[in-house]
């Protein structure tokens, strides 16, 4: 949970994807034509045929839904001052205390606020676990998005450039890789402070290495490559080289590794709650209230089991999908 970068750079080296070439480079028009076994399309069709990359999308599509709505009720009720609008989809709202039911276990006869129990207070755990799912959603897209600009930007002028530029691009890459991603969000957090925002910008400064790499790589495997020699002969700038054939070519991998990692943004990000980190005081974290529910375990076994089995289940689905598409660029299996 903890070497984020030393997992995830050793999974970016288990496969190359396979890479679209046109049937014919003419230096005019040296465009890569997308094939029909890769490209977005193909990769939507496969999971449409796949069953555990469907049930792990599934999982997922049903995780942002309701993170997009919850989340835009959220801003709208805040923006009117109207607190109601943001718990329409709560079973009640996540700050109200019930008292008498303090530390109460899971039941259905107030079903469904108590079907996941109270917390110490009195507050309804299925209301804050639900309250709670945007903020992760949202940090695993930005982070995630941030990583493959960054990541690509620096990583494919390093390859296609090289040079002077390689060297200093990948030795800064190196720097980041050499520390566990989490003691760097710690550190970082602790010399800008603490709070959601910051937790946001400390992930999205220190995500992007392994995605820089992987980009590198795929420049400096692609950059010889026939039809970019003739696009390159034809006059066409370096950047639209890079954007023509590049980054098309590395669609496919990069949608397989991204899937991956929005699960494990997830994770760090819940870890980094789970310390403390990142945590605003009374705003529910899944990562936050499996800390504070640990002080009660084992009798109240409730507080810290459901909230690790929201951050797992979404893992479990992100690591699904992931996976199997993974699988299926690298070659391992086919449709």
């Amino acid at each position: 949970m903890g070497d984020g970068h030393t997992n995830r750079l050793t999974r970016f080296r288990l496969f190359k994807g396979r890479q679209r070439s046109p049937s014919v480079a003419v230096p005019d028009q040296a465009e890569t034509p997308l094939g029909e076994t890769s490209g977005i399309r193909f990769i939507v069709g496969f999971v449409r045929r796949d069953k555990i990359a469907l049930s792990g999308a599934f999982g997922i599509a049903i995780f942002i839904v309701f993170s997009v709505i919850q989340g835009l009720l959220e801003l709208l009720g805040g923006y009117l001052r109207n607190p109601s609008l943001s718990y329409l989809l709560l079973p009640s709202d996540p700050f109200t205390f019930h008292f008498g039911l303090e530390l109460a276990p899971p039941s259905l006869a107030n079903f469904p606020v108590g079907l996941l129990g109270y917390d110490e207070t009195g507050r309804s755990i299925l209301s804050r676990i639900l309250y709670a799912a945007p903020r992760d959603a949202l940090a695993s897209i930005l982070i995630v998005v941030s990583a493959i600009v960054i990541g690509m930007a620096l990583g494919i002028s390093a390859g296609y450039i090289g040079g002077w530029a390689d060297e200093i691009l990948m030795r800064i890459t190196d720097a980041f890789l050499a520390f566990p991603l989490i003691l760097l969000a710690i550190a970082m957090s602790l010399i800008l402070g603490n709070g959601y925002l910051v937790v946001l910008i400390t992930l999205m400064a220190i995500w992007w290495p392994t995605y820089a790499r992987f980009f590198r790589a795929q420049a400096l495997s692609l950059k010889s490559r026939g039809y970019v020699e003739a696009s390159r002969l034809s006059g066409l700038s370096s950047a639209r080289i890079i954007l023509r054939h590049i980054f098309p070519n590395s669609i496919d991998p990069i949608v397989a590794i991204a899937t991956l990692d929005f699960g494990n943004v997830i994770l760090t990000y819940s870890t980094l709650a789970f310390l403390g980190i990142g945590v605003t005081v009374g705003v529910p974290e899944w990562g936050s209230m499996a800390a504070q529910g640990l002080s009660y375990a084992p009798r109240v076994w409730w507080y810290a089991l459901f909230p690790a089995i929201a951050i797992m289940a979404v893992v479990v689905c992100f690591s699904l999908l992931g996976d199997r598409i993974q699988d299926m660029v690298g070659g391992r299996i086919s449709y």
